[in-house]
């Protein structure tokens, strides 16, 4: 073990060790981290000692502990955004468009193993999930995929969307959300590509959005991870945004 400040308590010297491997990128995001029974032997203390540092550390959203798999570093939000989106239905709107949406799914599904490290909740918990296609002036231009955290969102299976977007919906249950965008250029699948009435060769480009707040008793509660996928065809994406001084 790296060397620390003798006064600390045992169980805090290994979260500080802790730290500096995540920081140093020896464990990098979604790297699933020794067990309890290996990191006791490393640092030759009893497993209630071990597992304090564990469960501070999951407390302080560095770690999520899933059940059944293990205990991973988390995947944290980033410090800023790199695009702010906006609501599908409002962009349609402000070109003197109409939209319109169906739902093809609205449930609730158990997570993976996958979702269950998204949200950092057990595999098996309750998620809701959602499909819903967007349409301007009746062609479709976004397929919604999104599932929920039913802590955050209890009501969200009894929501129309055929009249307010889901993205609207949650917008009003989360204070102050902290955001993720990833944007991709894909292929769509054969059910992607029939709902978007397009050829299963048109390229496809595809926003992950996840979205945190501090709530439930948990720092960094992830409160949905929604893919919005377009047809290269049907859509651009753009952002505006001043540059500072200097």
């Amino acid at each position: 073990m790296n060397a620390v400040s003798v006064a600390q308590p045992r169980y805090a010297q290994i979260k500080e060790t802790i730290r500096r491997r995540i920081r140093s990128g020896d464990w990098p995001e979604g790297f699933q981290i020794p067990s309890e029974h290996r990191l006791l032997e490393e640092f030759s203390v009893s497993r209630m000692t071990v597992h304090r540092a564990l469960r501070d550390l999951t407390d302080e959203g560095l770690l999520t502990r899933v059940q059944g798999l293990g205990t991973f570093v988390a995947e944290r939000p980033p410090s800023m955004e790199v695009v702010e989106l906006r609501s599908i239905a409002d962009e349609i709107a402000a070109r003197g468009n109409r939209h319109s949406c169906s739902v093809e799914r609205l449930l609730a599904i158990s997570a993976d193993s996958g979702l269950a490290r998204r949200f950092n909740l057990p595999v098996g918990a309750t998620l809701f999930h959602s499909v819903v296609v967007h349409r301007e002036s009746d062609v479709p231009v976004q397929l919604e995929e999104r599932w929920v955290n039913p802590a955050v969102a209890p009501a969200y299976l009894e929501q129309d969307f055929s009249r307010q977007t889901p993205g609207d919906y949650l917008i009003r249950l989360e204070a102050s959300p902290q955001v993720e965008h990833v944007i991709e250029a894909v292929a769509p699948s054969a059910e992607i590509a029939a709902l978007l009435e397009i050829p299963p060769a048109e390229p496809c480009l595809r926003v992950t959005r996840r979205t945190w707040v501090n709530a439930h008793g948990a720092q960094n509660c992830v409160v949905t991870v929604a893919m919005l996928v377009h047809p290269g065809s049907r859509y651009r994406l753009g952002a505006r945004f001043q540059m500072p001084p200097g």
